[in-house]
């Protein structure tokens, strides 16, 4: 009995793995196979390998499947383009659902009237730096020799109207919007007092001179 015992113990073993002989895992070793693993007749991958195949990218996930379809008929192109159309002319009239991030807000809205109600030296920057790059083009010596100090003296108008516009809409929106924060408004301000008029975005509703 413990010949016949002994032989069918050897014959168990010598079809385990080679792994299965080692003494670090004795109870390893007497675990059988599964099925799915003695089908597919290769070794389990590792865990980094799982993770990896099952990181891949799935067909037709992401952003772009969540985005909203373009138009493709005729009626919805031109229903898209009356929509754009109607969005842009409430955004020059200054309407708050129109209006982008950056311009909302009743500080911003103060700020543009406090801008738009005075003319200023800053809202002809454009027109001088278009004149001072044809200087520079027309390689005039003469000329060339008056371009950095008008420069310089531009400079200098701009960042001293910075700063009277700083101090006057902090003043301003203590006195009209008490608690509200005046974080960023100076750039804003100064940002749009360098644009032309009649580009300026949202329009203006002041007129130089009016009180508002």
């Amino acid at each position: 009995m413990f010949r016949r015992h002994s032989a069918g113990a050897t014959d168990g073993t010598s079809q385990d793995s080679p792994g299965a002989q080692s003494p670090d895992g004795p109870a390893e070793a007497k675990q059988p196979r599964s099925p799915a693993e003695a089908a597919k007749g290769r070794p389990t991958p590792k865990r980094s390998e799982a993770e990896r195949n099952r990181r891949q990218p799935i067909t037709g996930s992401g952003s772009r499947s969540r985005a909203p379809a373009a138009p493709r008929t005729p009626e919805e192109k031109s229903r898209a383009r009356g929509e754009r159309a109607r969005k842009y002319e409430a955004m020059k009239q200054g309407e708050s659902w129109a209006l982008n991030p950056r311009d909302r807000g009743p500080a911003k809205a103060l700020a543009r009237d406090y801008i738009d109600s005075k003319r200023r030296v800053s809202e002809y920057y454009m027109y001088i730096l278009v004149v001072l790059l044809a200087a520079v083009f027309l390689r005039n010596k003469t000329e060339q020799q008056y371009i950095s100090p008008l420069v310089l003296v531009l400079v200098v108008v701009i960042l001293l109207d910075a700063q009277i516009i700083r101090r006057s809409l902090r003043k301003l929106v203590a006195e009209r919007l008490p608690g509200e924060s005046t974080r960023g408004l100076t750039i804003y301000a100064v940002m749009r007092a360098l644009q032309i008029r009649r580009f300026r975005i949202p329009a203006p509703r002041v007129r130089p001179g009016d009180k508002f």
